[in-house]
């Protein structure tokens, strides 16, 4: 699999969440961890980003153990910390103090320079009428694109 291929991403968050400001940060990554990234064997499924002494950390976030790690191989659910800048930080530390918002990683990839990169996002929680809305819409949109397929 070709690293520039690799695309994870959080399917649940645009749908649970209504995303603000995005940013793209560096993850701190052992090396048999960025292997098993590399094969594609990640999720981000349950996970959520929290800020703890200026710097931010990705909680419950899964990457497999690589199969050929020895006895060095690492935990799949450990806390792994994000790199930003002290701008970037003090917004994220701000966003995550007012009630009704939480910082979601929406994507993981592998950037050309071959590293791992994670873009995250400031989010609201939706209501259920919200949902009904946003499933109504993309319905909508499967029904324009079968109508203009036909014709």
């Amino acid at each position: 699999m070709n690293p520039k291929d690799i695309n994870i991403r959080n399917k649940r968050a645009r749908f649970d969440y209504e995303i603000g400001d995005t940013f793209t940060a560096g993850i701190v990554l052992t090396g048999t961890e960025i292997k098993s990234v590399r094969q594609g064997k990640a999720s981000l499924a349950d996970t959520f980003c929290f800020v703890h002494n200026s710097e931010v950390w990705i909680k419950n976030m899964y990457i497999a153990e690589y199969f050929y790690g020895t006895y060095n191989n690492h935990e799949t659910r450990r806390d792994r910390k994000l790199l930003l800048n002290r701008r970037e930080i003090a917004k994220l530390e701000k966003a995550g103090k007012e009630t009704g918002f939480t910082i979601i990683p929406l994507k993981l990839f592998i950037n050309e320079r071959g590293l791992a990169k994670m873009v995250i996002g400031i989010g609201r929680g939706k209501k259920e009428y919200d949902k009904r809305q946003s499933i109504k819409e993309r319905e909508d949109k499967r029904s324009m694109a079968r109508l203009f397929q036909k014709r």
